[in-house]
């Protein structure tokens, strides 16, 4: 039986820790699948404290080993920023709200397509899920499928997607991103 991602996780996290440098500590262990069967960790450092806060980035591989091949670890940082960057457009960022908005309309006044609706946003929630989540590009496509749907469902149809053109606005975050974790990685990457 595959072990739970949440185990997998704290698994990592064990072997990642011996990387820390003194006054750093280890903030985060984000996991990826850039590639079908390819399990990258995308581990974040933190240390200094205060104003003189520093972060510092290093792929593992699914045995805690550093990956120095940097496609792979662009590969990873992409797919996870652009999964979490979707994750907050998604149905406008707002689910919760969204759907008990939803539930008031029916309610009180009940318009036709409502129960499409709720339905479209109930299946956005699920396929966003909550942490720990492994980002892959069939999540991403899973969600952007979802948000569609939800956008159809809400009278959408005919106009050009919100969903779509936040993820086109976004993409200045996840180069972002990139930059950072490229900027600051603890080996040299080839």
């Amino acid at each position: 039986m595959a072990m739970a991602l949440a185990d997998e996780l704290a698994r990592i996290a064990v072997i990642v820790e011996a990387e820390a440098e003194p006054g750093e500590r280890l903030a985060a262990v984000l996991p990826t699948e850039p590639h079908p069967g390819r399990r990258v960790y995308l581990c974040t450092f933190a240390g200094g404290g205060g104003d003189d806060e520093r972060r510092n980035w290093l792929a593992v591989d699914d045995r805690g080993v550093g990956i120095e091949e940097r496609s792979l670890v662009r590969d990873a940082v992409s797919i996870l920023g652009t999964c979490e960057l979707a994750e907050e457009n998604a149905g406008g960022g707002e689910l919760e709200e969204l759907h008990g908005r939803l539930v008031a309309l029916r309610l009180t006044e009940a318009p036709e397509g409502i129960d499409d609706a709720e339905e479209a946003v109930l299946e956005l929630q699920r396929v966003i899920g909550v942490p720990p989540v492994l980002a892959t590009p069939s999540r991403l496509d899973a969600i952007g499928v979802a948000a569609r749907r939800l956008e159809v469902a809400l009278g959408g149809g005919l106009q050009p997607s919100p969903f779509a053109e936040a993820m086109r606005a976004g993409r200045d975050v996840v180069d972002a991103l990139l930059l950072d974790v490229e900027s600051s990685y603890r080996r040299e990457l080839r």
